[in-house]
């Protein structure tokens, strides 16, 4: 385990104080818990910004060979 120094905002402390209390609970280990949800929370988020991204990229070569599915499609009917 790493220790660390934290200033948080009095507001902040206040709330977190009073959900320990009641959860009866360490405050390291909320805090914990609270990190570990965010981390899994924006991971989530850059990945999905990532599918996205890919998802534009290939968004043009999809439409592209869709017209040439429909292309050989109408040559087939016309024969």
């Amino acid at each position: 385990m790493k220790t660390f120094s934290l200033k948080l905002d009095t507001k902040v402390f206040e709330e977190t104080e009073a959900i320990i209390k009641d959860k009866k609970v360490a405050r390291n280990r909320y805090i914990n818990q609270a990190l570990e949800f965010y981390n899994k929370y924006q991971k989530r988020k850059k990945l999905s910004a990532e599918f996205e991204k890919a998802s534009e990229l290939t968004k043009e070569s999809s439409f592209e060979i869709l017209a040439e599915f429909d292309a050989m499609l109408e040559e087939d009917e016309t024969e």
